[in-house]
């Protein structure tokens, strides 16, 4: 294990999908460029679209996406590892699925995610989101070896299933990362407790880069990309502009926590209810 300089990169997606590849590319080399070595793009980075439809006729299959080829020749360019939060990929059913690519400093795609649990509520703001209409649900829990620690990947409404952290956390993952896409209401609400609360009840690093601001169909999103250690303290927070947010990553921290709080190894089987 070794320390680390990672970098939340927050954005404001639009529907053209040129021009977010342009924006996190430039968001991208400004982090690299400040030291990081590890960079985190947020969830939906090449496109927010109106809507479910639009965002179908605006994806590709994976081999197809122009943004993939461009981000890994950016990984391999400037020798960083970069987890582009989610892209849009088409796949069979007349669907996408939500997918987390972790590319790593030689261009090559060290990992794939697609994000298990899907947004489907009605907000007491009257807001409605039915992503499984036309998102594919992952199935899959997946961890990686970064070159000084193990990642746990996740995306948004994860984090409102604390099981799946657990279980990275008990596969080795010291670092867990939540690109996200929160909406300004449920974000103000939960954003902060529930990131801190994964990182403490876990003993580990949380990196959570953001969309934040107002989107090409009047979604706004909550932004405050965090990066938050393994005891709860907030090391890094944005606001609601596009920027680039940064703190030293310490993977003997996450030893440190678990050795003080062992929980991990007081997990008990129990009968239900």
């Amino acid at each position: 294990m070794a320390a680390f300089k990672a970098a939340c990169i927050q954005m404001r997606s639009s529907d053209n999908v040129q021009e977010n590849i342009r924006d996190a590319s430039g968001l991208i080399r400004d982090a690299a460029r400040a030291g990081a070595q590890f960079i985190a793009t947020p969830e939906n980075t090449t496109l927010m679209a109106p809507d479910g439809g639009a965002k179908l006729d605006k994806s590709f299959p994976e081999g197809e996406d122009p943004a993939l080829p461009v981000f890994r020749a950016l990984a391999q360019e400037l020798g960083i590892w970069l987890l582009i939060g989610s892209l849009a990929i088409r796949v069979p059913g007349g669907k996408t699925a939500n997918r987390s690519f972790l590319i790593d400093a030689r261009g090559r795609i060290a990992a794939r995610y697609d994000k298990i649990h899907l947004f489907d509520v009605d907000l007491p703001s009257g807001e409605t989101y039915r992503e499984s209409n036309t998102v594919a649900g992952g199935a899959q829990a997946v961890t990686a070896e970064l070159p000084w620690c193990t990642v746990g990947l996740s995306i948004c409404y994860d984090l409102r299933f604390p099981q799946l952290y657990r279980a990275l956390a008990k596969k080795g993952a010291q670092l867990l990362t939540v690109p996200s896409a929160f909406t300004e209401t449920t974000g103000t609400a939960h954003w902060h407790t529930l990131l801190r609360a994964r990182a403490i009840e876990n003993g580990a690093f949380v990196i959570a880069p953001a969309q934040g601001g107002t989107h090409a169909n009047g979604r706004k999103t909550y932004g405050h990309s965090l990066i938050v250690g393994p005891w709860g303290e907030i090391l890094a927070e944005g606001g609601t502009d596009p920027g680039v947010f940064m703190a030293q990553i310490d993977p003997a921290q996450s030893v440190d926590a678990r050795a003080r709080v062992p929980n991990l190894r007081h997990d008990r089987e129990f009968t239900g209810p």
